[in-house]
C-alpha cells in the first residue's frame, strides 16, 4: 500500500520522504508536533490542535512556515492522499537545517513534514480488562506543556513499562502525585469525582483530555482538577485518554488492581459518550 507524505512544499512516495542530516529535529529535538484523529473525513478539534501547535512553535521561538489557513488545507490534502478513512494524522515542525550548532541562525525556514496512517484503536481484549500500568518518578525536563519532539523519557518509559509487561508508564512528582502517561493524560474517579492533575508546566494539555472532561460535565459528572495520588482511600477507577485510545480504563497499576481490578462504571460511560460524539462527527 503506498503513503504519501508532504515535506517541505512537496508531497512524496512516504519511502522517498526524507530531510537535510542537518536538520535541527534530528540534530537537536529542536522541534514541536501535532497528532490529529480524522473520523471518516472529518478532523476531531483541528483548530484546538492548531492552536496548540502555534503556541508550542511560539514557546520555543519557530516561526510557522505557513499561514494558519494553509497549513489546514495541507492536512487535509495529506488525509485525501493516502487510504485510511480513520486516520492519525502527525504534523511536526523543526527549526529547519543549518551547520550544526547550539545557537540557531536567525535565517533558517523551518522544515514541516505531514503524515497520514491508519488511526489505531484498542482491541476487544483491553476494552473488556483494561489497561495496566507503572509509575515511574519524573524525570521529564520541566516544560511538559511544550509539545517538544524531545521524548527520549517518554521512550525510556515506554521501555520499562513493556518490560513490565505494561501498557503505559505515568510520572510520579516528587510527592506521589500522578502527573499523566508517557503519551497519555490519566483521570481517577475519587469519592465519585473525576479527577486529574491540573495544568501547568508539568503536564501537557491533551485535546482528548480536554473533550473528556466536557463531555463528563456535559453528563453531569462533577471534575476536579487538582494533585490526586494513587493511595486515595476513596479512589474507585482510573482511565486514561489519548487521540489513539479515546478513554480507557487502567485496571492494573504496578502488578495491583485498581480497585476491583475491572473496567468501571464512569470509565464504560465516559468511553461510550465519546464514541457517540465520534460517531456523530462521521454522520455529519
Amino acid at each position: 500500500m503506498s503513503l504519501v507524505a508532504y515535506v517541505n512544499n512537496r508531497f512524496l512516495p512516504l519511502e522517498s520522504a526524507t530531510v537535510h542530516i542537518e536538520d535541527r529535529g534530528f540534530q537537536f529535538a529542536d522541534g514541536v508536533y501535532e497528532v490529529v484523529a480524522c473520523i471518516g473525513g472529518c478532523f476531531l478539534d483541528l483548530d484546538l490542535h492548531l492552536d496548540r501547535l502555534q503556541r508550542s512553535c511560539s514557546a520555543i521561538g519557530i516561526a510557522l512556515p505557513c499561514s494558519g489557513d494553509k497549513l489546514e488545507a495541507l492536512i487535509r490534502e495529506t488525509w485525501k492522499r493516502n487510504p485510511y478513512t480513520d486516520a492519525m494524522v502527525y504534523i511536526q515542525i523543526t527549526r529547519g537545517a543549518a551547520p550544526r550548532s547550539h545557537l540557531p541562525s536567525e535565517s533558517m525556514h523551518p522544515t514541516l513534514i505531514i503524515t497520514s496512517r491508519e488511526l489505531p484503536k484498542p482491541g476487544d481484549e483491553k476494552l473488556t480488562q483494561g489497561a495496566s500500568g507503572i509509575t515511574l518518578r519524573d524525570f521529564r525536563w520541566k516544560r511538559c506543556d511544550i509539545k517538544s519532539i524531545a521524548l527520549l523519557a517518554s521512550v525510556m518509559g515506554k521501555q520499562e513499562a513493556h518490560r513490565q509487561d505494561a501498557d503505559e508508564a505515568f510520572w510520579l512528582d516528587e510527592d506521589d502525585h500522578v502527573l499523566e502517561g508517557c503519551s497519555t493524560n490519566i483521570f481517577a474517579v475519587i469519592d465519585g469525582t473525576l479527577v486529574t492533575h491540573p495544568l501547568d508546566h508539568q503536564v501537557l494539555g491533551g485535546i482528548t483530555r480536554r473533550m473528556l472532561i466536557r463531555i463528563a460535565r456535559d453528563a453531569g459528572i462533577e471534575v476536579a482538577e487538582r494533585p490526586w495520588k494513587l493511595a486515595e482511600a476513596t479512589l474507585s477507577e482510573c482511565m486514561l485518554t489519548s487521540t489513539t485510545n479515546a478513554v480507557l480504563p487502567v485496571c492494573h497499576m504496578d502488578g495491583s488492581p485498581v480497585a476491583s481490578g475491572a473496567p468501571g462504571p464512569v470509565a464504560t460511560q465516559l468511553r461510550t459518550l465519546m464514541l457517540q460524539a465520534m460517531d456523530e462527527l462521521r454522520q455529519s
